[in-house]
């Protein structure tokens, strides 16, 4: 347990992506007794204590006796997961990680999440504050998956241990491969009509930084993490070299789902409101902390650039160059949505 005031922190996920990059941040700042990297397989984190364990499995209480602080971040986010797969190991490691962390005896747990809570909408004010409304819809997709999770982390199932939430905003760096990341390697970039695109990013730097203060107990309760501000479309079109490609809202998102139906695209049509719509949020409560994101907006938007370079994404699903050339695609549905609006443009002619 804690040494003096220092704390012994545990982190999930701790062999690879942003568990791995939580771990080595942790060793380095030494503000903490000790750090325990947990994962299914041991990591390269030279200083941390690995303990290999299933967090799925309500063995792990076992392994949490000496923690003082458990920081979950092992979430799947890919759009390459079958979402039932992807729900029941989202929901179950939150579930097994809150229930052992409390029985073990642990005080604290920080649960990764995501601002994509929120909802995308277009009349979101911006920005949106730490305490706004979560109105993502519960369904399939990965939105749906944080919304379980963060029923799970309000609960009261387990007055002894405070969960602090934090939800990043739009994550790009190192490995971080998404439905907003696709979008940007899609020929060109999906807008919707009438709607002015409001960009904001969150790079795994920062969201480690961020994460950190939350193990330390500097910061509590529900934490947006992001860069300051946002960048218009037009911005976003400049310094990705992409031009847009505007469709009717209700156009996109109808033929969207019919496609997701059909099982033509890997995910729901709410997917595409994050990549349309805005949902900035306001980094309050780790501005008055003192916290500042090293990446603002456009180096975020570069690093996620340099990460994709040479990838192509249509439909959401990765292909060759000379077939994303081929499309006159817009983000992850946009090739099939245009080829839809064309033909019932075509059909329409035909009538009159």
């Amino acid at each position: 347990m804690s040494t003096g005031d220092r704390r012994t922190v545990a982190v999930t996920g701790a062999a690879s992506g942003i568990g791995q990059a939580l771990t080595e941040r942790l060793v380095a700042s030494e503000r903490f007794a000790r750090v325990i990297a947990l994962d299914g397989t041991r990591g390269e984190v030279p200083g941390a204590v690995w303990r290999v364990v299933d967090i799925r499995d309500p063995a792990l209480a076992r392994r949490l006796s000496d923690v003082d602080v458990l920081v979950h971040v092992d979430v799947d986010r890919s759009p390459e997961s079958d979402p039932k797969e992807r729900r029941t190991y989202n929901v179950r490691g939150a579930q097994t990680v809150i229930a052992c962390a409390a029985g073990a005896g642990v005080k604290d747990a920080v649960l990764l999440s995501s601002a994509a809570v929120y909802g995308a909408a277009a009349d979101n004010p911006v920005p949106l504050p730490e305490n706004a409304p979560l109105k993502a819809e519960p369904d399939t997709s990965v939105a749906g998956d944080f919304l379980e999770i963060e029923e799970l982390a309000g609960g009261r199932l387990h007055p002894g241990l405070r969960v602090t939430v934090v939800r990043p905003a739009a994550l790009v760096g190192p490995g971080v491969d998404t439905v907003v990341t696709r979008h940007f390697e899609a020929p060109r970039l999906l807008r919707a009509k009438g709607v002015e695109p409001r960009w904001q990013f969150c790079h795994v730097d920062d969201l480690v930084a961020a994460l950190e203060l939350a193990a330390l107990g500097e910061v509590s309760g529900a934490i947006a993490v992001g860069s300051e501000g946002f960048l218009t479309g037009e911005e976003v079109e400049r310094i990705t070299g992409k031009a847009g490609f505007e469709l009717p809202a209700s156009l996109t998102f109808g033929t969207a789902q019919r496609l997701h139906r059909l099982g033509l695209t890997p995910a729901p049509a709410t997917d595409l409101h994050y990549v349309v719509y805005p949902w900035v949020v306001d980094c309050a409560k780790l501005r008055a902390s003192g916290w500042k994101p090293r990446h603002d907006n456009e180096m975020a938007l570069q690093a996620l650039l340099a990460e994709t370079a040479g990838r192509h994404a249509v439909v959401g699903r990765r292909v060759g160059g000379k077939e994303a050339t081929m499309a006159t695609a817009a983000g992850a549905t946009v090739a099939v949505i245009g080829a839809a609006a064309a033909v019932r443009r075509a059909r329409r002619r035909r009538r009159l």
